[in-house]
């Protein structure tokens, strides 16, 4: 770091620009450590890639001079120290973790734009009032092991460690063995690290900002989104022998949940979406009748009183379909995460860096639930979304051009001084 009383020191930082190159050039290396054959990438939380990323990460991150704290349940703190250590650190960052047929940008563009932000600070000399702190989250997709937001929720005391080393992937591997695998068990207690506020640039995973020639997403809230595990159990029987009056078919009845969770969605338009996106049917034989189906489904909307109707009008059709059916339904809620508001300081600094950035904004909800949801609950915290070609995300061609990451990270930038001097002399 450099004197205090610098020329660097002492301004404003007006004229900082991020290396949009380097940015990149990040990107694509990090997108080797799981990446695909069609381009896309496999870093599931807690796998040999992620270790690998975490381990570049770390890395990368020591050689700015930064201190690397990894807490018990995997999450990363990068710390750049302030002028001001009586100040609690801004922070900035997301995840590392992907989907099975993940993309180069979800997640890990928040990462790695936070880099660059501090590589920006380091080159130009500047130091920060407060201090800043890179985070990467553990396991934020919850692809591998649900619920998703898991480090994040454990930092933010939505849930605990114990819950978390309980989770457990569908080949029954539980999350505290396969953290004590990568070696990423950190010493520091969950929730210990504090953070003065949180911004966390991510790409929109939606369509609008294309749709609307923005190029900078001022993400104002998350809405509420409530995750169920569905078993339905009927009988097994022979598909040639069984006649259709005679039969206790779990697909049949699961078949009639999906369009009914279509319906409810439907019935809410146009701000509620609903989705099942994963089912599982045993004894998955051409010519058996299935006898258990296991499937899972998705309920969003930014108004939680609109939730909970959607909710209600699930679970009756829950209870319908067993009692018309003689099928069993169990229905269970596993994740619940009510919406979010974000805080107006950290919007009105995200809204000021894109003005210096020069580049157009429009507010938005975030469909999507992110790092930053949780984290809204123990600190100040905004969102960055950048455009998602498509709208395309969870998905092996997601893409964003090296412009659009290039604009985030400086509107990261900007975002993060510009909250810092509001800090210092507000």
């Amino acid at each position: 770091m450099h004197d205090a009383t610098g020329e660097a020191a002492q301004g404003h930082g007006a004229n900082l620009a991020i290396n949009p190159r380097r940015l990149w050039d990040s990107l694509m290396a990090t997108a080797r450590m799981g990446g695909t054959a069609k381009g896309g990438i496999c870093r599931l939380a807690l796998s040999d890639a992620d270790r690998e990323a975490r381990d570049w990460l770390r890395g990368a991150c020591a050689a700015l001079g930064c201190t690397v704290t990894v807490d018990e349940v995997g999450n990363m703190f990068a710390l750049r120290p302030g002028r001001r250590p009586d100040l609690a650190p801004i922070a900035f960052g997301s995840h590392l973790d992907t989907q099975p047929t993940g993309g180069k940008f979800d997640g890990i563009l928040g990462v790695l734009a936070g880099l660059e932000v501090l590589r920006t600070l380091d080159e130009a000399g500047f130091d920060t009032a407060a201090p800043l702190m890179l985070v990467n989250w553990t396991n934020e997709e919850g692809a591998r092991f649900a619920p998703a937001m898991l480090g994040s929720g454990v930092h933010a005391g939505v849930f605990d460690r114990a819950y978390a080393d309980a989770r457990e992937d569908r080949q029954g591997v539980r999350f505290g063995d396969a953290i004590a695998a990568i070696g990423y068990r950190g010493a520091a207690p969950a929730g210990s690290v504090r953070l003065g506020a949180l911004f966390e640039l991510h790409i929109e995973q939606g369509p609008v900002l294309e749709a609307e020639g923005r190029t900078v997403g001022v993400v104002t809230g998350v809405q509420g989104m409530r995750w169920y595990e569905v078993a339905v159990t009927g009988r097994e029987a022979h598909s040639g022998s069984t006649p259709m009056g005679l039969r206790a078919d779990a697909l049949l009845g699961a078949a009639r949940l999906v369009t009914e969770v279509h319906a409810i969605s439907l019935a809410h338009r146009p701000a509620a979406v609903g989705t099942v996106g994963s089912l599982e049917v045993a004894p998955n034989s051409p010519n058996v009748i299935p006898g258990a189906v296991r499937l899972t489904v998705d309920l969003r909307h930014p108004d939680d009183a609109v939730l909970e109707a959607m909710e209600t009008r699930l679970r009756a059709a829950a209870a319908a379909l067993a009692g018309d059916s003689g099928l069993e339904v169990r229905l269970a809620r596993i994740w619940d995460s009510p919406a979010v508001h974000f805080d107006a300081g950290c919007i009105a600094a995200v809204r000021s860096g894109a003005a210096a950035a020069g580049l157009p904004t429009r507010d938005m909800v975030s469909g999507a639930g992110h790092d930053a949801a949780y984290i809204a609950r123990i600190a100040p915290t905004s969102m960055i979304f950048v455009p998602s070609a498509g709208g395309l995300s969870h998905n092996e061609a997601e893409s964003t051009t090296a412009e659009e990451c290039a604009a985030g990270a400086q509107v990261l930038l900007n975002a993060i001084l510009a909250y810092d001097r509001a800090g210092e002399h507000g």
